[in-house]
C-alpha cells in the first residue's frame, strides 16, 4: 500500500476540472463541495480548490495540506477509483483539523455510498 501523494495522485489540467464540474456528480457539507466522476487513470485522483474568497494566502494553503493529507491517509477506503475534486467553500477559513477531517470524511462516505449504488 503506497501512502505517498505524488503528481500522478493530483488532477492537474485545467480541463480535467472543468470536465469534473460539467460531467461529474456533486456532493457536500457545510464546510466542503465535492465533484466526483469515474476515472481513466488507474488510481484516485484528487484536485483542491480554493478561492480567495476562504481567505489569505497563508489560509488557503493550510486548506489544500489538510485536504491532501486526509486525501492521502484515507483513499484507500474509498470504494472505486474516482477523480475528485474538493472545493473549500467560505466557511471552512479557520476550520480546526479535526473538524475539517470530519468534514472530509463525511464527504467521501457520499463518494462511496455513491460508488455502491451504480
Amino acid at each position: 500500500m503506497r501512502f505517498s501523494f505524488t503528481k500522478a495522485d493530483r488532477i492537474l489540467k485545467r480541463s480535467d476540472f472543468i470536465a469534473l464540474s460539467k460531467s461529474g456528480k456533486r456532493v457536500q457539507n457545510s464546510e466542503f463541495i465535492a465533484y466526483f466522476g469515474p476515472t481513466r487513470h488507474n488510481q484516485s485522483r484528487l484536485g483542491v480548490t480554493v478561492t480567495k474568497k476562504v481567505g489569505q494566502a497563508v489560509e488557503r494553503n493550510r486548506l489544500k495540506r489538510m485536504v491532501r493529507e486526509f486525501f492521502r491517509l484515507n483513499r484507500h477506503g474509498l470504494a472505486g477509483k474516482w477523480d475528485i475534486n474538493i472545493i473549500a467553500k467560505r466557511r471552512s477559513a479557520g476550520i480546526t483539523s479535526e473538524k475539517a477531517n470530519r468534514s472530509l470524511e463525511n464527504i467521501f462516505e457520499l463518494i462511496s455510498r455513491h460508488a455502491d449504488h451504480q
